[in-house]
């Protein structure tokens, strides 16, 4: 099946294409010489057991170690004789593979890049060779006050949904992992329905899809019928303030991350209004929080909003650094200047800039061929849909006053929240 997506904006045009064995393909000619193929696997750590928390960050490591054709190492190699790059991330929805060649090295680099995805053979001694890397990486991400302060917040957010979990496991975890284990994994959720392949770069798409469908072809294995949905029941919003403290020796000023649970991409036409009042209360100095906390009142070290749209459930988080002595203040602050938001309609100025800044940043998303091949991979892999990639910033443009401050009301309650608060070890001292 093919689709012409002529009912977008001309900036994008790109063909969607579904093979009879589910693998969907997106791909699109643009003048600039590079070509960006990328891999959106629709499996991440959400569809783990406890059991297995961090088997698809590590399978990411595992896919590089060689298939039947390709010795661990060759696949690299072939990629950097040929000036091409290669990357690969993990996340809790997703997992994404990509390379950017030059045209004319396409039809010889992306089988190759779709032989390790489909065919990684999982060798038992680099299986433990890697397994040392992963736990090396965990042992960092916990030596990073950052991330050990976003670890303790998704903990708050989630009571049961996956998300709650870290994307790379735990030490205990993935010390008691199996190669046997990840290999089953492996050929449970790598099936062409759960891959979507966006070719976005100068040759012809006709070329484009024909590479990539006799690659997935000669390299596709048998099909398993899997079960790619998560069915989960969505965590309630919190109906009072749910407080957890911690200290933290490594820190030199207190953390505050205020946290509400919100709707996610299954949910995304709830998401826009968020969007846009993440903006307003916390993206750029004239913005309300960095305005007030930090550019006048100086409380804050730094202060950020962010609408984190997973797929089943989403987080609205607001972090702050401030000095201990100012915790209740900013706290209570960030408080009002949300019943600010029930109550009083946002400034037409302040939508304008918010809708300049998401027209801008959309343009300038658009600008090469990995920048389209990851909104497309992004929105097909998550909601099946292409269509909200491109039209977001008439979403955005479509949002007013009142449905700002509705949104306000029905999600951000400055009266129930989770709230994590992290403090140096001289608070306690």
């Amino acid at each position: 099946m093919t689709s012409t997506l002529l009912k977008f904006p001309r900036l994008n045009a790109p063909e969607l294409h579904q093979l009879p064995n589910g693998l969907t393909i997106i791909a699109e000619q643009m003048p600039v010489e590079a070509v960006n193929l990328s891999l959106w696997v629709k499996i991440g750590s959400a569809v783990e057991s406890d059991a297995m928390n961090g088997m698809a960050h590590f399978l990411e490591h595992m896919i590089f170690k060689g298939t039947q054709q390709l010795s661990s190492g060759e696949f690299e190699r072939r990629i950097e004789e040929r000036g091409a790059v290669t990357n690969a991330a993990t996340s809790q929805d997703y997992t994404h593979y990509y390379i950017n060649t030059a045209p004319q090295d396409f039809a010889e680099l992306a089988p190759l890049q779709i032989d390790v995805v489909q065919n990684a053979s999982i060798p038992d001694d680099a299986f433990e060779r890697e397994r040392l890397v992963v736990l090396e990486e965990i042992r960092r991400s916990e030596d990073n006050p950052g991330r050990r302060t976003f670890r303790r917040s998704m903990e708050m957010a989630f009571d049961f949904l996956p998300y709650r979990r870290p994307v790379l496991g735990t030490e205990s975890v993935i010390s008691q992992l199996q190669p046997q284990q990840m290999r089953d994994f492996h050929a449970n959720w790598y099936q062409p329905k759960s891959i979507t392949a966006v070719a976005v770069g100068n040759l012809p798409v006709n070329e484009l899809v024909e590479i990539i469908t006799e690659s997935f072809t000669k390299n596709s294995g048998q099909s398993l019928v899997i079960n790619d949905q998560l069915s989960v029941s969505l965590e309630p919003a919190f109906t009072e303030i749910v407080r957890q403290e911690f200290v933290d020796e490594s820190l030199q000023q207190a953390r505050l991350t205020m946290i509400w649970r919100v709707p996610g991409m299954m949910e995304l036409n709830q998401t826009y209004a968020l969007d846009v009042l993440a903006g307003i209360l916390g993206h750029g100095r004239t913005s309300r929080l960095v305005q007030d906390l930090r550019e006048e009142r100086g409380l804050v070290r730094s202060i950020s909003v962010s609408n984190m749209s997973n797929r089943l459930q989403g987080t609205f988080s607001i972090s702050a650094k401030c000095g201990v002595e100012d915790l209740d203040i900013v706290e209570t602050a960030i408080a009002q200047h949300l019943r600010r938001l029930q109550t009083e309609p946002v400034k037409a100025s302040e939508i304008v800039r918010v809708r300049r800044r998401v027209a801008n940043r959309f343009i300038f998303s658009n600008e090469t061929p990995s920048d389209r091949a990851g909104l497309y991979g992004y929105y097909q892999s998550l909601i099946g849909d292409l269509e909200p990639a491109f039209n977001y910033p008439d979403y955005i443009k479509s949002q007013d006053a009142p449905e700002l401050m509705q949104a306000a009301q029905q999600y951000l309650s400055p009266d129930a929240y989770g709230v994590v608060i992290i403090k140096p070890q001289i608070a306690n001292s």
